[in-house]
Order: C-alpha cells, then sequence, then structure tokens
C-alpha cells in the first residue's frame, strides 16, 4: 500500500496493490496497518455508507462539527468519479486550500479525510458507486455544506458534465458566508480531536 500526503494536511491518498488474473481481479482497499503508520491511530468506523450516481451528480461539500467530527475513508467500487477534499477548518493555515483524486473501479485509490475537512465528488460514468467508512454515524443536527459552486473556492468540476445537484446542495452558502455565520470547524478544535485519536 502507498501512501499519499494530499495538499489538504490530514488528508491522505491510498494507492492498494491490485491483483488481477483470468478470473477477474482482487485488491484490499483498506489497510489498518498502512493506515495507522499515516495517521497515527486507527481508524473507529460506526458507519457505512454506500451511494450511486448517475454522471455529473456533485454530492458535498460536506462537513461535520468538530468535535467529534466525522471522518471518511472512500473509495469507488464501480464506475470513476473526481473526489475533492476542502481545508475548511477555520485557522488552519491551509483553509480554503483543497485537492483532487481521480478515483475508480480499476486503480481501486482512496482517500482519507480527517474530521473537520469538507468533501464532495463528482460522478464521471453513470452508475458509479462511492464507498465511505466513517467514524461516526449520521447526526442530521451536527453536518453540514458549503456550495460546491463557490466561486471562490473554485473547484475543479469537469466542464464538460452538466452538474447535477441536490436542492440542499443548491442552498449551501459559499466558503466566507459559512465562516462567518459561524458554522465552520475550528482548526485548534480538530487538532485536538485528532490528538485525542492518537493518545487512545
Amino acid at each position: 500500500m502507498q501512501v499519499t500526503q494530499l495538499a489538504v494536511p490530514d488528508a491522505y491518498l491510498f494507492t492498494p496493490p491490485t491483483f488481477p488474473d483470468d478470473r477477474g481481479l482482487f485488491v484490499a482497499p483498506f489497510q489498518e496497518p498502512a493506515f495507522r503508520e499515516a495517521t497515527g491511530h486507527r481508524l473507529r468506523i460506526e458507519q457505512t455508507n454506500h451511494s450511486v450516481s448517475r454522471r455529473g451528480v456533485i454530492r458535498g461539500i460536506h462537513f461535520a462539527d468538530t468535535p467529534p467530527g466525522q471522518a471518511k475513508y472512500v473509495y469507488c467500487p464501480r464506475g470513476a468519479l473526481l473526489d475533492v477534499v476542502v481545508d475548511v477548518r477555520v485557522g488552519s493555515p491551509t483553509f480554503g486550500v483543497w485537492d483532487a483524486v481521480r478515483l475508480d473501479s480499476e486503480s481501486f485509490h482512496a482517500v482519507y479525510l480527517s474530521e473537520g475537512l469538507g468533501h464532495g465528488f463528482v460522478a464521471l460514468t453513470d452508475d458509479t458507486a462511492m464507498g465511505y467508512l466513517c467514524s461516526t454515524g449520521y447526526n442530521p443536527g451536527a453536518e453540514h455544506a458549503v456550495s460546491p459552486l463557490d466561486e471562490a473556492l473554485g473547484l475543479p468540476w469537469p466542464a464538460e458534465l452538466d452538474p447535477v445537484i441536490s436542492d440542499k446542495d443548491k442552498a449551501a452558502p459559499t466558503l466566507a458566508e459559512a465562516a462567518e455565520a459561524g458554522l465552520l470547524p475550528r482548526y485548534e478544535d480538530c487538532v485536538a480531536r485528532y490528538q485525542q485519536l492518537r493518545a487512545e
């Protein structure tokens, strides 16, 4: 398993080896030893999610109140997508920075984003599936979004796709508006959470 730190600190790209043969393919998208070496802690899983999207669907940019926040380990078991991580932590040295990685069912790359980071993706093909390992369960009162079309962020959605976005995500504030409204996680709270996880 190869691990790469993304441009957003506390987010990582995991590249597992794949083993194709005449029967098909085998791959282990999540491997605890590699994860622990990269992050300094184990991945606590309280919920797994699975979404299916048609080409052009954009989901996000979503994040949760921290603490406790919701870390996610995501991969694409079918189809292809462009996965985006945004630093929405107020006070972070990289506040507003994003990184994007293609996830697909050929490479089985995976992305881990720590608590307090924003996450979204766009499906590049029809019938694209996304698998999520989540550190906490669904808590609607603690979950928020910033607009995936925030011009100040300038996220790299492919121009050739017609975006399909939920009404909720369409109505989400820009990053600046979310910061002004006090909706965003504080960097110091997120760092304290990461330190707590490493100490457990």
